[in-house]
Parts: C-alpha cells; sequence; structure tokens
C-alpha cells in the first residue's frame, strides 16, 4: 500500500536519482516526473535500495521483452521483499508453490500453456462474452444505486471502486473460466494478498495477515484442480487435459501456478485498470457525458489510460548472461525492472506525452500489455471491460462527479501495481 499522504513528498526534481523510493509517496502519487528522470538522465539506471536496474526508454524496454533467450522471465513473479522464516513456514504447510507456468516461464513447455489461457481469452471469445459483461455491469450499478436509495444518508456518496469496478472483472472471470464455489468477495481478498505479498514492501506483522490469506487461496485452487467437479469446457477442465511436450500430463503444481496467475491478473489487475479509467474520466470535464454517447471514445480513453497510467506500471526479467543495454553493462543475473509506465510517456514515440489524447495515431504502440511472446494473453478482455465498464457507468450514473475533486484517493502502491483504491461520486 501507499505510505500515508505527507511522507516523502519532496521534490523529485530536487533530488538525485539514487534517493529514488519506488514504493514512497512521492512516486506512488506522481512517478512521471522521476520516470521523465530516468530516461533523460538515465535510461538504465541502478537502484541501490531494492538491487534493480530500471530501465525506462521504449526502445530498451521493447528490446528486453522481445529478447527472451537474453533476458529470461524466472524473476517474474518472486517475491519483492524477502520472505521471513515464520511467512515461509505457512506457505510450506499449504504446498504453496510457483513453478515456472505463464509469466515466470521461459521454459519449453510456455507455448502449450499460453494456448490453453488464450482459448480463453481470444477476440472471438471475448466478443461472445459482451453481453455478459454488459449484463454484469447492469447489474452491480443497479445494486449500487438501490443501496445509496435505501441509505439513511440523504446524499450518499457512491464508491465505484468497491462496488462496481473491483467486482465487474472478477465475476466476468468467473463466467468465463467456469469457476464456481467461492464468492467473488473471498477470491478478490486472495488475489489482493498475493499481490501485495509478492510485490509490495509490507511489514513482517502484515507479511504474517497475508500469507495466511495466499495459503487459503493456494490450497483452494490445489483442491480445485485435483478434484473431478469441473465442468466440461472450463479452463480447469482444460488444464487438467493438457498435456507438456514430452506427452505427459500437465502436473497439479504447474495448474495451480497457471490458475494463480490468471486468476490474479484476471480479475484484481482489470479492476484497478477499471478504477483508474472511470478516475480518468470523471476528472477531465466533458469527458463523462460524452463516453455515455459518444460511439468508439470509451475504448480511445481506456487506450490512453493504459498508455499513460497502467495499472501494471513495470515488470521484471533477469539476464541470462552479461550483456549491453542502453550503453550500459549488466552482469549476468542482473535483475532487470521494466519501468512500462515510463515506456508510455517516451516523448521518442508519443508527442505530447502529458495530455490525454484519445485516438492518436499510434495509440497502441505502448507496452502496458508487455510484448512478444509474454503479451498479456487477457489483452483484449481487460480493454473490453474496461470500455463496457465507462460506458455503463457513464449512462447510468449520468450526473455524478468526484466526491471531493480537491482530495487524493488511497492508492495502491505496490513495485508492479499502482490504481485509485477508491473512486467516490456525488450527485
Amino acid at each position: 500500500m501507499a505510505e500515508p499522504a505527507g511522507a516523502g513528498t519532496a521534490d523529485p526534481l530536487g533530488l538525485p536519482l539514487e534517493l529514488l523510493d519506488l514504493f514512497g509517496e512521492s512516486f506512488v502519487r506522481d512517478p512521471h516526473p522521476w520516470l521523465d528522470r530516468l530516461r533523460s538522465e538515465a535510461p538504465v539506471h541502478h537502484d541501490p535500495a531494492t538491487g534493480l536496474w530500471l530501465v525506462s526508454r521504449h526502445q530498451d524496454i521493447r528490446h528486453v521483452l522481445l529478447d527472451t533467450d537474453t533476458y529470461l522471465p524466472d524473476n517474474a513473479q518472486s517475491a519483492v521483499t524477502p520472505l521471513p522464516v515464520a511467512v515461509m513456514r505457512i506457505l510450506v504447510r499449504a504446498g504453496f508453490r510457483l513453478p515456472p507456468a505463464l509469466a515466470n516461464n521461459g521454459t519449453p513447455s510456455h507455448p502449450g500453456l499460453r494456448r490453453v489461457v488464450a482459448r480463453f481469452f481470444d477476440p472471438r471469445s471475448v466478443a461472445a462474452a459482451v453481453p455478459a459483461i454488459e449484463r454484469i455491469a447492469r447489474e452491480l450499478l443497479d445494486e449500487l444505486t438501490a443501496g445509496a436509495t435505501d441509505s439513511a444518508d440523504p446524499d450518499p456518496d457512491l464508491d465505484l471502486f468497491g462496488s462496481f469496478a473491483q467486482i465487474l472483472p472478477c465475476r466476468v472471470l468467473m463466467e468465463l473460466l467456469g469457476i464456481h464455489g467461492v464468492d467473488p468477495a473471498t477470491l478478490i481478498a486472495w488475489s489482493d494478498a498475493s499481490l501485495e505479498l509478492f510485490w509490495g514492501r509490507p511489514t513482517p506483522a502484515r507479511q504474517l495477515e497475508l500469507a495466511e490469506l495466499v495459503a487459503e487461496f493456494h490450497q483452494w485452487l490445489a483442491a480445485t484442480v485435483r478434484g473431478d467437479t469441473a465442468p466440461p469446457g472450463s479452463f480447469v477442465a482444460a488444464l487438467a487435459a493438457h498435456r507438456l511436450p514430452d506427452g505427459t500430463p500437465l502436473d497439479v503444481d504447474t495448474a495451480v501456478a497457471a490458475c494463480f496467475f490468471v486468476f490474479v491478473a484476471g480479475q484484481s489487475t482489470t479492476g484497478q485498470l477499471l478504477a483508474t479509467v472511470l478516475r480518468s474520466a470523471l476528472a477531465e470535464p466533458g469527458v463523462w457525458p460524452r463516453a455515455a454517447a459518444e460511439p468508439g471514445l470509451a475504448e480511445a480513453r481506456v487506450e490512453e489510460v493504459l498508455r499513460r497510467e497502467p495499472p501494471v506500471t513495470t515488470w521484471r526479467r533477469v539476464t541470462a548472461r552479461p550483456t549491453r543495454l542502453g550503453g550500459v553493462e549488466l552482469p549476468a543475473g542482473a535483475h532487470v525492472l521494466l519501468m512500462l509506465m515510463g515506456s508510455g510517456s517516451d516523448p521518442e514515440l508519443f508527442p505530447d506525452p502529458a495530455r490525454m489524447c484519445p485516438g492518436r495515431g499510434n495509440a497502441r504502440g505502448h507496452l502496458a500489455f508487455g510484448a512478444g511472446r509474454h503479451l498479456c494473453p487477457g489483452a483484449t478482455l481487460a480493454r473490453t471491460e474496461a470500455a463496457v465498464a465507462l460506458r455503463a457507468a457513464a449512462r447510468r450514473l449520468p450526473g455524478v462527479r468526484p466526491a471531493d475533486a480537491s482530495a487524493q484517493p488511497p492508492l495502491l502502491g505496490l513495485l508492479s501495481f499502482r490504481a485509485p483504491l477508491q473512486v467516490r461520486v456525488e450527485r
């Protein structure tokens, strides 16, 4: 989570890059001044606090993503903050493991596993799911407005994050993948705990709390994969039928790891995208009513948010051998942090990058979903859900405005994930 307001808020333009804190309030609240400095002063910069090499130029990030022989995904899901022994005991007792499956898999098994996932998220499947996405969006907005009507408060605020943006992708994912036996609130809590434990900087006490939730998540996933109750055609059934390159069935641990990544990425990070899109549209005068009525505006707005304010802000790689990147020599085993958010504002590719310009010619040139063989398989679904959510909310709540335009919302501030944790509006 982000630090309390007021912590570490010194002007980044007056500080040496060595004082950059990737978890600090200054960076979480507004990373762009830091990212601009990194691109111009040190496009491949060693961060002494984390030991990571920060890569901020679009061309360098794209090069790393496409050179899968030199830059391996092995560290993509490793814990950023070391896990103490007490936390490891909790995870070990639950049988928790994350063998190479999807995002952290550079082995020959990756293409086949990716094809299993892609069948559920390809453009045809997503197009067929649009009526379900629209239905779920209407149901959630109806519940949200009904709850406000029933409130004793004559003019209650509405939170479009906790009651809408966070839940919509979870329920959609459950329908698309045939997930049963768990309620959305529990799945969201497990997923969010996983993000914070592996990509955050929690205290030791908080790590213990998170580990218990992650252990529950893993045990439920393992029981689901091992059981024989998966409906035909479901994601779990497809994994059970999958064969590795040598013809052997997919092992349970790898199937669980694949589910772990898909369930987290398919709902937590998508919910973060929806929240950012909604807040962005509300903040700019005139956008909200136009999004309700103007064809294509919601989709174009989503693309600009992905370019400028993506929910997945960074991603990691590790060098397989000594190499040279952006004029800097990297040793073998160097842990690289790709500043995906910064690449979307690289002026070499995007003129006037700070301006939200829906419909710009190279809108999809950003790297919010990665590139190459690890390009996010859920990109089409995320884009579609965000556009549907914006359009549906703008139509159902035409007169809303930010509840307190001057207030800073609480922010999720993890190494690779950033988004508002509230989108409060008033009518």
